[in-house]
């Protein structure tokens, strides 16, 4: 059974507190069903945006890097990809070190 994109966000979020790494939700998505992107800031102009991938030959889910560069480059590539998917959810997490924690068991599935 899948988890509901909401209860993986908050537990993403719960995680990322506890390890005081600031996030927040800059798009509310579908609380059942809605993708999710992670946009991981640098706080130097730098940003990379991260997507939930399935490899349909193990059945596995990973992050992969759906983008990088200037922060403004990657807050107008959210804006498109909520153009085409307005069920998305968009997690902005802040760190200097670049620390997003999507590389821990239990955050890929």
């Amino acid at each position: 059974m899948r988890l509901t994109a909401r209860f993986w966000i908050d537990a993403y979020l719960a995680r990322l507190r506890l390890a005081d790494i600031p996030a927040f939700v800059t798009a509310h998505g579908d609380d059942h069903a809605g993708a999710v992107l992670v946009k991981m800031n640098t706080l130097d102009g730098q940003a990379v945006l991260y997507q939930r991938s399935f490899d349909l030959m193990t059945g596995a889910r990973r992050w992969t890097v759906l983008s990088e560069g200037e922060e403004r480059a990657m807050d107008e590539a959210v804006a498109r990809q909520r153009g085409f998917d307005p069920d998305l959810w968009v997690v902005e997490v802040e760190d200097r070190q670049g620390r997003h924690l999507l590389d821990e068991p239990g955050l890929a599935e």
